[in-house]
């Protein structure tokens, strides 16, 4: 073999010095009522341990129309006397037992439809959660969609690392109202034309309508059926026409779901986006719905969070990262007595193990 024969085969033996592909992370769940301040500490620490730039909860802090099994059963403190007493300290209870463990973590709040069942209103839970849906980031983007017009909403979105993350309120019957929806395809037009988004993902309570969880989503409500159809035809365009990725989370229901919108119905009706049920932070489990053998992956009996990994180039990959009982903190089951801790893993489900 000659000298230049050589030189090549050398060349061809060192691996392609390519520049890394930066990635970061940020982690997604909702629906942590019943045993919720048992299993949101083991998340928090699950999003520290992986990185997480931030946490976002797609709703359903609490039951409201009853009082939640961590509540009523931990094993310290002396539970509320009444449903109306247990009222008014619900939220107080999700900020000291689910939301301070999070401290030095950011945060972002969803609203669910627990967080709207009477006494309860929107009202209240902005006042309650004020530092959580009024950031100065937050703040700032609303100025910029309705200048003049600060006002703190349960819908909002902000922008990072060339990712356009929407929170949307369905968390009543009357949702999706005008007002929303004429924000949302303001803030879509937007991403539309900007260089900078690669990709959006959007997180909302009940999963939009069509998806193999129908049965519990916005199909549920007329108007919900017609406007989540409608939000979901603005987010096709969008990818079809921008090629940016566009990934929709919901909770609502107790499971884990991938691949919701894999249907019949969307396969006839323009395509399939790419979506996930992660309602898995402490609820009550509920069955797999008839269709879930059609979904991607399927999962109930189980708590956990989503653990999102962008990539520079707008692709994002979700991963199901469960919890198992020995993954709760030391001092939570101190405070909530290993009985309860125990029971709320092989309980609280419609499917006891």
């Amino acid at each position: 073999m000659n000298i230049r024969a050589l030189a090549f085969s050398a060349v061809l033996l060192v691996p392609s010095i390519l520049p890394a592909q930066k990635t970061w992370n940020f982690v997604v769940s909702g629906d942590s009522r019943n045993c919720g301040d048992i299993v949101m500490p083991a998340i928090a620490e699950g999003v520290k341990n992986d990185n997480g730039q931030f946490y976002w909860h797609l709703g359903d802090l609490r039951a409201i129309f009853a009082v939640d099994e961590d509540i009523a059963k931990r094993a310290t403190g002396v539970p509320p006397a009444s449903l109306a007493e247990y009222q008014k300290m619900a939220w107080k209870d999700a900020i000291d037992n689910q939301l301070r463990p999070f401290l030095g973590t950011q945060v972002y709040l969803g609203i669910g439809n627990h967080e709207t069942i009477p006494p309860k209103t929107r009202a209240e839970f902005v006042e309650t959660f004020l530092r959580w849906l009024a950031s100065p980031a937050l703040q700032k983007n609303r100025q910029a969609d309705t200048p003049g017009d600060s006002s703190v909403t349960t819908w909002y979105h902000w922008r990072q690392q060339g990712i356009e993350f929407i929170n949307l309120d369905n968390a009543s019957e009357t949702e999706f109202e005008p007002a929303q929806i004429q924000w949302f395809e303001k803030v879509l037009a937007d991403v539309k034309s900007s260089p900078d988004v690669k990709a959006v993902v959007v997180g909302m309570h009940a999963a939009l309508p069509n998806s193999l969880a129908a049965g519990h989503s916005m199909n549920n409500w007329k108007t919900g059926d017609v406007t989540g159809v409608r939000i979901y035809n603005d987010l096709l365009e969008l990818q079809k026409q921008s090629k940016k990725n566009v990934y929709i989370l919901a909770s609502h229901s107790h499971f884990y779901m991938k691949g919701i919108f894999d249907t019949d119905y969307w396969k006839s009706n323009g395509g399939v986006l790419s979506g996930w049920i992660v309602g898995t932070a402490g609820a009550h489990r509920y069955k797999l719905p008839e269709d879930a053998h059609k979904a991607a992956e399927a999962k109930t009996n189980v708590y956990g969070y989503l653990l999102a990994t962008a990539h520079d180039d707008g692709t994002v990959d979700f991963k199901f990262k469960e919890l198992k009982e020995s993954s709760i903190p030391k001092d939570v089951v101190d405070r909530f007595g290993k009985p309860l801790v125990h029971e709320c893993f092989v309980g609280n489900s419609d499917q006891p193990h």
